[in-house]
């Protein structure tokens, strides 16, 4: 509550010491109520607990725990938001990051000096922002980073909204070059390490849509590796060089390229494969039926109130109803 925040506060300041070590002494005294001191208290132990586990566990391990324990990540999976998905993304995206540093102190400084360059205010600086952000803003050099399937156009945006989605992407895709007054640099990875565990990625479709014209190819390497050897990457449907990425996805969308192929379409013209086919819409339910209980590894449990084609509208125990594809689903 506030007043016990407040007192928290007051008493820090007046003996000069960090919160913790005040909320530490007034969860042992009669200072707070009862029904204030307790929970008080039980969360300074928490912390206590947590900082021993890192003698003995890695540092990303023991956040995850302190997301878990603290009841952080379950009070953001039960909110109905629109925010509270972002919310749970960047708290991945956090643990991800954490793994880049070998301890919890090395991760700590680095923040700490990424917040003293965002207070300087003076000399040349380059400004980090989201897309949407970026709108009604102008640079002369733009970097956009991460131009990968499942990543640009979001594999999520992709399965929940269809064509629908893969347009709003598009436009954000827009938005982002459109920024550049002179210069937009466009990248992506061939290897990319998601949640703690590298996956073989695949150049956006955006890229293939950019005007061949307006566009010059640079690798390190001198030469465009695996991905074909110019603006476009239509090579990469149908050589089979990405054989090593075998979702259904990937799959569908080779299979229509091939056929294209087959049916006289140009060996060089953009392979731009529609929203649906990457969200595996051409896929049945898998036989679920309405009311049937299922298990999604993000959303945790519920039932299904909808069958439409492979999308099933599910009521889940915890995170509220949500479409979700069939095939991300399972039998518990």
């Amino acid at each position: 509550g506030e007043t016990s925040l407040r007192r928290i506060h007051e008493f820090a300041r007046g003996g000069a010491m960090p919160l913790f070590h005040a909320a530490n002494a007034l969860s042992q005294t009669e200072e707070l109520k009862p029904q204030a001191r307790k929970p008080l208290g039980v969360l300074v132990k928490s912390f206590e607990r947590w900082r021993k586990l890192l003698d003995s566990m890695p540092h990303t391990e023991v956040a995850q725990i302190m997301l878990d324990e603290s009841g952080y990540t379950a009070m953001w999976q039960n909110d109905k938001s629109p925010q509270a998905p972002a919310r749970l993304e960047n708290l991945k995206e956090l643990i991800r990051f954490m793994d880049e540093f070998d301890t919890l102190g090395a991760f700590l400084e680095h923040v700490s000096l990424v917040m003293d360059a965002d207070q300087a205010n003076d000399g040349d600086r380059v400004s980090v922002m989201t897309l949407h952000a970026a709108k009604g803003l102008e640079f002369d050099t733009v970097f956009l980073p991460g131009w990968e399937e499942g990543l640009f156009p979001h594999q999520r945006s992709l399965d929940e909204n269809g064509v629908e989605g893969l347009e709003e992407e598009r436009r954000l895709a827009y938005v982002g070059i459109t920024r550049a007054r002179k210069r937009a640099n466009i990248s992506f990875a061939q290897n990319r390490r998601v949640h703690g565990m590298w996956q073989t990625a695949m150049p956006s479709r955006f890229v293939d849509e950019l005007p061949e014209e307006q566009v010059d190819v640079i690798q390190d390497n001198g030469g465009m590796g695996q991905y074909g050897h110019g603006p476009g990457f239509s090579d990469v449907w149908s050589t089979g060089r990405m054989s090593g990425y075998s979702s259904p996805g990937w799959q569908r969308a080779q299979s229509y390229y091939q056929s294209e192929q087959s049916g006289g379409r140009a060996r060089n013209a953009p392979a731009t494969i529609e929203g649906e086919l990457v969200a595996s819409s051409a896929h049945d339910s898998a036989g679920y039926e309405v009311g049937e209980r299922i298990f999604h590894d993000k959303f945790g449990y519920g039932r299904i109130a909808e069958i439409d084609g492979n999308k099933l509208t599910v009521d889940f125990e915890k995170a509220g109803q949500k479409r979700v594809v069939a095939s991300f689903v399972t039998r518990p």
